[in-house]
C-alpha cells in the first residue's frame, strides 16, 4: 500500500458529508423509502439520523471545555452496545421522527443544511476539547468520529440502491485506522477498507476461512456497530 499524506480531519469530515449527500441527491421520493442497511430504518429514517448527528457535532463544537479528555478517536467508540434498551429506543425515536415528514425533500435538504453548517464550523474551528455524549474528546478526535459514522452510515444507505456511488476513499481509510486501534491488530491483507470496515462494524460476516486466519481475534469482531 503506498503511503500518502493524512488528510486533515475537517477534510474527512468534508469529504464523508459530501459523498453521502451526492447519493442523496441522486434519489426521487420512492428510493426514499428503500431498506437501508440499519434494520428497519429505510433511506429516510437513516438520512434523518445523519442530520441529527451532523447536529450534534455542531453543538459539540460550539460547547468547549477545559476538561481532561477521556475519550479519542478510537476509545470513543468503546461504549458501543452497553445499553441495549437505550439503542433500541434511539431507533424507534429515529423512525418515528422521520415518519412526520410528508415529502423526501425536507429530509434531505435538512441533511444538506445542517452538514454544510457542519464542515463550515469544522474547517474554522480551534484546538481544545470539547463535550459531546456525556464524555470529553480532542476536537481532531470529535471530528474523526463524525467522519467515521458518515462513512460507516454511507455504506447502510448504498446496501440496497445499486450503482450509487461509495463512500469517500480518505473516509474509509479513517475507518480503518480506528477499526484497527481498537482491534490491536492489522486486518487481513487482502482486505480492502471497505471490507474491514464492513466486518469490523457487524455489516458483513466473516467466512470460514477469514475465521480460522484470525483465531481467537475473530471473537472480538465486531468492534462497534
Amino acid at each position: 500500500m503506498t503511503s500518502r499524506r493524512r488528510p486533515a480531519r475537517a477534510d474527512l469530515v468534508r469529504d464523508a458529508c459530501t459523498a453521502f449527500g451526492a447519493v442523496l441527491d441522486g434519489l426521487g421520493d420512492d428510493d426514499s423509502w428503500a431498506a437501508t442497511g440499519c434494520p428497519g430504518w429505510s433511506v429516510r429514517d437513516l438520512t434523518h439520523h445523519c442530520a441529527m448527528d451532523a447536529l450534534r457535532g455542531l453543538v459539540a463544537l460550539h460547547t468547549p471545555t477545559t476538561a481532561r479528555p477521556d475519550r479519542d478517536a478510537a476509545t470513543y467508540w468503546a461504549d458501543w452496545g452497553g445499553d441495549p434498551a437505550g439503542a433500541a429506543e434511539a431507533r424507534r425515536h429515529t423512525r418515528v421522527a422521520a415518519s412526520m415528514v410528508l415529502d423526501w425533500e425536507p429530509v434531505r435538504a435538512l441533511h444538506r443544511e445542517t452538514t454544510r453548517a457542519l464542515v463550515h464550523a469544522a474547517q474554522h474551528c480551534g484546538d481544545g476539547a470539547v463535550r459531546t455524549q456525556g464524555h470529553v474528546l480532542r476536537v481532531e478526535d470529535l471530528l474523526s468520529t463524525l467522519a467515521v459514522e458518515a462513512t460507516v452510515h454511507h455504506l447502510d444507505l448504498i446496501q440496497h440502491l445499486d450503482g450509487s456511488p461509495g463512500p469517500a476513499v480518505d473516509g474509509l481509510a479513517e475507518v480503518r485506522r480506528v477499526l484497527t486501534d481498537l482491534w490491536e491488530r492489522e486486518p487481513l491483507e487482502h482486505w480492502s477498507d471497505e471490507h474491514f470496515a464492513r466486518v469490523g462494524t457487524g455489516r458483513a460476516e466473516l467466512t470460514a476461512q477469514e475465521r480460522l486466519e484470525l483465531g481467537a481475534h475473530a471473537d472480538l469482531l465486531p468492534l462497534f456497530s
